[in-house]
């Protein structure tokens, strides 16, 4: 029998070109898809109502004898259909009908109809049910299921996508549509057949539990984002082995080196980042390559960390590549580099994409001739940009880059046939339930620490009707020698909209405080303009900084000690701690002023009150992810990643450590599963890191 992976849909009758079409645009190409393409909700179609028993807003089956046809001339034209039974009568009424329609409707034939009951002109009516004639041996049952309702498309009616899914379910056999989960792994985590999933989950019996069903919590269910979530783990483990298995330079710990760095820094290491450094240092002395994830909260120090790491590969005399997301983030680092390594003797590239003409030939030629530390953004991954001996590729918050641009840098490494180490930071804390699927191909290290000093951001939430009076506070904390953030957010993505705010109200604090020395910054300022605001700001020249979220990584100002962020109920609670990070760096109390538009929703209040409530990174990106899902939260919507059929990583986050567990003994005991369990539920050209 032929596999229903193989089985195109045009393979089905009534399926042609233009259906199929209709069909593609869901994803469904094969009758393995169509199978896999479950109901969003049921609809209970399993009894008949008497007519005379319906009221107002119910769903119901009817059935009764057409007693009437009739075209009515109203304001719109419609046809009205009279039905009876022995309760009763009721009228059936549709503004879009075909002459075909009008010719079966006769007097006397049976109809059986669904749908929203309504009080119309005639009394109770349905609007443009579904119906079908009743021939008149057929039995009184309704349905002898429920009735599924699927994800559906433009010019794709459930009554079609039901029609074709029968005919789907009737070539379903456990050969057609293996089990590819060995019985061992079904029976340990009691697990359902697949086959008798499926046909569940698309014609519940008329006693299913409705609750479970739709909560997506049913056996059933479980059962297929068991093996999707799976998939997904082994696609990873496939990934991990493909770099395990090319070879990395080992690069051995030169402890006199890092003596200097650390005795030159001015302050001690934390326990957290020693222990962090200490396991990079570990990895890096291997042959295979280093693929570590750094989580640190916001001023955790994950800087120092890298610096380490990097200084490692300096000493064995190979080239570190840092990339940044932004602009500004990379400028910071390096400055900071310069003023860390040039002491050392080390000398520090940089390449962005403002570089033009003679200044970024000169930077090409250096990084192709060996500089020791290359700093940049995106820039640093482009063709033209040639490696001498890239041994370590950092990368700074990595959920703003796609999965292809990290792995595109790792490519620049591997031309000399050894791939880099790879070392990635975030200071976006990443929930457990994530980091065990999106980043199960990554060893995990986490500063759990903050150095001594940094003092805890008190966080107030105020209606903006109050901002005279933030303003009045603004303008003392300034007068006291204090500086503060004062950061402009849109509701519209726009960067050129959100810079048009912050001008805004860059030019009303600036008639409401003369007496301040205020700046603005925006990503629409030219490159060398916003690096002359940001240093005017650090060395206090400037008192109050009017500002977009460019600010939100890598700023660091101690003296800045108040932040007032307009609008807060519009950005993510990642970005807001993000933002709330660049005070509480210094001495001074430090207050975030989240300055926010009423009415605030039932969400918004929550997202707002756990601001407040707490400062821990993990705390509150567990409850970004529950409020907004993993796409948002780790950036990834527009790279491929976590694009799930069945599965739903909030919904399904307790299968996960069993999944793990069984993707271990799958690639142990039976390995021969592992791909086709892949290519049933990974669409080529979305796996996960392949380029």
């Amino acid at each position: 029998m032929t596999a229903l992976s193989l089985v195109p849909v045009t393979a089905l009758k009534g399926v042609g070109e233009s259906l199929a079409g209709k069909l593609a645009r869901l994803g469904l190409g094969t009758l393995q898809d169509l199978l896999f393409h479950l109901p969003l909700r049921y609809q209970d179609r399993t009894r008949i109502s008497p007519m005379g028993s319906l009221y107002p807003a119910q769903d119901a089956v009817i059935e009764g004898q057409i007693l009437s046809c009739e075209l009515i001339q109203g304001r719109r034209r419609s046809l009205l259909i009279r039905l009876k039974d022995g309760s009763g009568t009721l009228s059936l009424r549709f503004y879009h009908f075909h002459p075909a329609q009008l010719a079966s409707f006769k007097p006397g034939a049976r109809l059986r109809c669904y749908g929203e009951v309504r009080t119309g002109a005639s009394g109770l009516e349905l609007y443009h049910p579904e119906y079908r004639l009743i021939s008149a041996g057929e039995p009184q049952a309704a349905e002898q299921s429920l009735t599924p309702i699927y994800p559906a498309t433009e010019g794709l009616t459930q009554q079609r996508l039901r029609q074709l899914n029968e005919q789907a379910l009737q070539r379903l056999t456990e050969q057609s549509l293996p089990d590819l989960l060995p019985e061992p792994v079904r029976k340990r985590y009691r697990l359902m057949p697949l086959v008798e999933a499926l046909r569940y989950l698309h014609r519940p019996p008329p006693d299913a539990d409705l609750e479970q069903l739709a909560a997506g919590t049913h056996p059933a269910r479980q059962r297929l984002a068991f093996e999707e979530l799976l998939a997904h783990q082994l696609s990873l483990h496939r990934l991990r082995q493909q770099l395990r298995a090319q070879q990395a330079t080992a690069l051995p710990p030169s402890p006199e080196l890092i003596e200097r760095f650390i005795r030159n820094l001015g302050f001690s290491l934390t326990c957290a980042q020693q222990r962090v450094a200490a396991e990079i240092a570990h990895d890096l002395a291997q042959p295979l390559p280093m693929l570590r994830l750094v989580q640190g909260d916001v001023g955790a120090g994950k800087t120092v960390v890298a610096a380490l790491a990097a200084l490692q590969a300096l000493a064995a005399g190979f080239q570190v590549a840092l990339m940044a997301p932004t602009e500004i983030l990379a400028e910071q680092h390096q400055q900071n580099f310069a003023r860390w390594l040039k002491p050392l003797g080390l000398e520090v590239a940089w390449l962005a994409g403002k570089l033009k003409g003679k200044a970024r030939q000169k930077a090409l030629a250096q990084i192709a001739g060996g500089v020791p530390m290359v700093i940049g953004t995106h820039a640093l991954f482009q063709d033209e940009v040639q490696f001498a001996r890239l041994a370590l590729v950092i990368i700074d918050e990595q959920h703003r880059f796609g999965v292809q641009q990290r792995l595109a840098l790792r490519e620049k490494g591997a031309i000399s046939g050894f791939c880099p180490h790879q070392l990635i930071m975030t200071a976006t804390p990443i929930p457990r339930t994530l980091a065990m699927s999106a980043y199960a191909d990554l060893d995990t290290s986490i500063l759990d620490e903050l150095p001594p000093g940094r003092t805890p951001v008190n966080t107030l939430v105020l209606a903006d009707s109050r901002r005279a009076e933030v303003i009045e506070r603004v303008r003392a904390a300034c007068l006291s020698g204090r500086q503060i953030y004062w950061v402009c957010t849109l509701i519209e993505q726009s960067e050129e909209l959100s810079c048009e705010a912050a001008e805004t109200r860059f030019s009303e604090l600036v008639a409401t405080l003369p007496e301040l020395a205020i700046g603005l910054l925006h990503g629409r300022m030219k490159s060398a303009e916003k690096a002359a605001i940001m240093d005017a700001f650090k060395q206090g020249k400037l008192q109050l900084l009017v500002a977009t979220t460019v600010i939100e990584v890598g700023v660091d100002v101690a003296n800045a000690s108040l932040m007032i962020i307009e609008n807060p109920e519009r950005l993510g609670l990642a970005q807001l701690h993000q933002l709330r990070g660049r005070i509480g760096r210094g001495s001074a109390a430090s207050h975030c002023v989240l300055l926010y538009q009423p009415p605030l929703s039932a969400q918004g209040r929550e997202r707002l009150a756990i601001m407040r409530e707490t400062t821990d990174g993990f705390v509150i990106a567990e409850k970004d992810l529950e409020l907004r899902g993993p796409g948002e939260v780790l950036g990834t919507r527009q790279t491929g990643q976590l694009q799930f059929t069945v599965a739903d990583l909030m919904r399904d986050a307790p299968l996960l450590p069993a999944v793990r567990e069984a993707a271990e003994t799958l690639l142990k005991n039976h390995s021969p599963h592992e791909s086709p369990v892949l290519e049933r539920w990974i669409k080529r050209g979305q796996r996960y890191g392949e380029v």
